[in-house]
């Protein structure tokens, strides 16, 4: 009598204490009855080529990643995806069954498939979005702003450098708007999205004046610690609609545990509930 092997996911971090993902995949395995493990791994950067390539002898059948190594990640994949590409960073393994490895970056379907469902009157095309950052998760958000058929994205950076960095590498539909202008730039905006960690819990706060902010605009929070940041609280306020930051990292999950695991779990009440626990 043989037995089915088990797989295996988990999330490689160093550090990776804090990761929700476990919590995560830990839910919906047993909501969907599925005999199979998701664990934290903290793996130093050293270490992380060996790791990866040990973990399809060990059953594992993919993996998250998270910081420092969702660059370091795509030189040890035998396959990156376009999008992880065009990002410039990879946040899901899969291991193929004919040995390779492909990185994918799912950051940016988790992010537009949180806004659609957080504010489902959200036209893409309706306007300018209005986009506070230039980092790893920066570029993800902007792609997938792109993809759904934003007209232009304003981009506002501290470091102007990097926010020009983002245009050349995106193209004719970023402007780059200096960072004390910012809070004149978001008057124009229809979408308006911080990803940078201002305002998450033992940070400074997001100190761009927000009195231009309009009632008919969405406004979301890439930050989910606190679930309901300033910027939120004010843009609600003002009667936005506004959208935490909780979602998208439940979202980006889907894709990954689907792949891993061949159920695609649904993101609800209890999946909130379950992470926020």
């Amino acid at each position: 009598m043989t037995e089915a092997k088990i797989p295996l996911a988990g999330v490689i971090g160093c550090p990776v204490s804090h990761s929700k993902s476990p919590q995560l995949h830990g839910h919906w395995l047993k909501t969907h009855g599925i005999a199979g493990h998701y664990v934290p791994m903290h793996v130093e950067p050293a270490d992380l080529a060996e790791a990866i390539r040990a973990m399809p002898k060990m059953g594992f059948v993919g993996a998250n990643v998270t910081i420092p190594h969702k660059e370091a990640v795509m030189e040890i994949a035998d396959k990156v995806t376009d999008r992880a590409k065009l990002i410039g960073a990879a946040n899901t393994l899969i291991f193929r069954e004919d040995g390779t490895i492909l990185a994918d970056n799912t950051d940016g379907y988790g992010f537009i498939t949180n806004l659609h469902q957080g504010a489902p009157d959200w036209d893409p095309q309706s306007g300018p979005a209005i986009v506070l950052g230039a980092g790893g998760a920066c570029r993800a958000v902007v792609a997938s702003l792109i993809e759904a058929g934003v007209p232009e994205i304003l981009l506002s950076n501290r470091t102007r450098e990097r926010a020009e960095q983002l245009q050349k590498d995106f193209g004719n539909r970023i402007r780059v708007v200096e960072w004390l202008q910012a809070g004149n730039a978001i008057e124009e905006g229809k979408l308006i999205v911080n990803t940078t960690s201002l305002g998450m819990a033992g940070k400074p706060r997001l100190r761009v004046p927000l009195d231009g902010l309009r009632s008919d605009s969405v406004v979301t929070d890439l930050i989910y610690a606190p679930l309901k940041t300033g910027l939120l609280e004010t843009a609600e306020e003002a009667g936005c609609t506004v959208v935490d930051g909780l979602g998208m990292l439940l979202h980006q999950a889907v894709p990954g545990f689907e792949r891993w695991f061949g159920h695609r779990p649904e993101v609800d009440a209890a999946t909130r509930a379950a992470v926020l626990g």
